[in-house]
């Protein structure tokens, strides 16, 4: 248990699922955890499991799709080294130069490993799911399952911890 934090629920898991508006659209979709800021509630974040959908295979065209998760709103899918990011895939085919669609898949989901207390605190109400497509015909998306707990903070920790994520936003 992350110190200034006293847990107040059991594990929780919370679904969420986001599709892209349009083929190779960058789309962002947000799950309301129904924190209570009177109480100083947070959530604290012990993994996450994010599942892209599988790109298209184009003879010669590499296709992907991107898919991140974040405390804050971001302009496009990212990675771990933005301080927001909890968890970040991709799936995508390599297939520039080939000239059928049959080269196979690489997977690569990025999050902390699960020997950690935790990988994250979300401090403020939401998070954010961001997905993009790109050399796919059709719309893709990402489905998923965030796991954690609800914990109260006290209050320096809360304010510092909002204040950290709405600055780095």
């Amino acid at each position: 248990m992350p110190q200034g934090l006293k847990q107040t629920s059991s594990v929780v898991t919370v679904g969420f699922s986001v599709d892209e508006t349009a083929a190779n659209t960058f789309t962002e979709g947000v799950t309301d955890l129904n924190l209570s800021p009177l109480d100083r509630e947070v959530f604290v974040v012990l993994a996450i499991n994010m599942d892209p959908f599988y790109p298209e295979g184009v003879p010669g065209t590499d296709t992907a799709v991107s898919a991140s998760l974040t405390s804050t709103s971001q302009t496009r899918v990212t990675n771990l080294s933005n301080p927001n990011c909890l968890a970040a895939a991709v799936n995508s085919i390599k297939a520039a130069g080939f000239v059928d669609g049959g080269v196979g898949f690489q997977t690569r989901l990025e999050t902390p490993p699960a020997n950690l207390d935790y990988i994250g605190i979300i401090a403020t109400n939401d998070f954010f799911v961001q997905v993009e497509g790109e050399g796919n015909g059709l719309p893709k998306g990402v489905d998923g399952k965030i796991y954690g707990y609800r914990a109260r903070a006290e209050a320096s920790i809360y304010a510092a911890l909002v204040q950290s994520e709405a600055l780095s936003a």
